[in-house]
């Protein structure tokens, strides 16, 4: 269970967290809901598909994007989040910057997705007396420069210990450990084959005690793979969540809820079958 501001997520079953990006130069859909009114139309959307959470973001974190002044970010989520207030599911808002945090939890929000992992002065001290979820990610430098040859000697080893240092700084500092996710940050500074690696050994993540969130939606990667540009990526996208979900994913960040939804249905019911069978599961 997962405690989110005035939710309890359960993450018995993997869970669909919904992408809304309120950014003129988001790397999969550009400007479509830099508007206030799209971006929250887009919002109900996806929750009447079935999103379990909706992650709001306004300053792009695509490879060689700039800082967004604190301003703008604040004019660009502070309406959405105000609107979504009552919505039926956590919202979560993926910024780094602390007074975002503080303005974007009194705006309504419950959950906070930071790509820096709270280590910003002042971060911790943002959120520590909420009731929010934070989301712990992993990258390597910063999105100016994170694809700039990133190196690891074992990348599964150098993340997990990142994040494992980042849960001990949390707790430490006064949050529950139930409100606690990591994300190892898949194309946040690593190269397609880092990624992969880390998709295949996923499983190894789940030793840190907190709930996984992968968020593999139509990044270059399956690109790599597949050849498709971001906007034909869906097939690629949803075997890349269900590939997560198999290795231990709770939840799963996309752009594509209702056929993610779908194909996380079809999954599970598959798995459950293959157990009252005995069918072989997947670990």
């Amino acid at each position: 269970m997962l405690r989110c501001g005035r939710f309890h997520v359960d993450l018995a079953e993997p869970r669909v967290m919904g992408i809304v990006n309120v950014t003129p130069d988001s790397f999969s859909d550009g400007a479509r809901y830099l508007d206030p009114n799209a971006a929250i139309a887009h919002a109900h959307r996806l929750i009447e598909e079935g999103a379990h959470l909706i992650d709001i973001g306004a300053e792009s974190s695509r490879p060689g994007a700039a800082p967004l002044p604190l301003e703008v970010e604040l004019a660009r989520l502070l309406p959405v989040i105000d609107a979504l207030r009552d919505a039926p599911v956590p919202i979560s808002v993926d910024t780094s910057k602390p007074e975002v945090m503080r303005r974007a939890l009194d705006a309504g929000a419950s959950m906070i997705n930071d790509i820096t992992g709270f280590r910003a002065p002042g971060a911790l001290a943002s959120v520590v007396k909420s009731a929010s979820a934070l989301c712990v990610m992993h990258m390597q430098n910063d999105p100016q420069t994170m694809q700039t040859a990133p190196r690891y000697d074992d990348v599964i080893l150098e993340v997990n210990a990142f994040l494992a240092t980042r849960i001990a700084a949390l707790i430490v500092a006064g949050v529950a450990r139930e409100r606690i996710v990591v994300d190892p940050g898949f194309g946040f500074g690593k190269t397609t084959e880092q990624n992969f690696e880390m998709l295949r050994r996923y499983s190894e993540f789940v030793a840190l005690g907190v709930p996984l969130l992968a968020g593999l939606s139509r990044k270059s990667m399956l690109g790599a793979v597949t050849g498709k540009p971001v906007g034909d990526r869906l097939a690629a996208s949803i075997a890349a969540a269900l590939a997560a979900v198999a290795h231990g994913a709770s939840i799963v960040r996309v752009h594509d809820v209702a056929a993610t939804i779908d194909a996380l249905a079809v999954w599970h019911t598959g798995q459950v079958a293959g157990a009252h069978e005995g069918i072989a599961r997947p670990e």
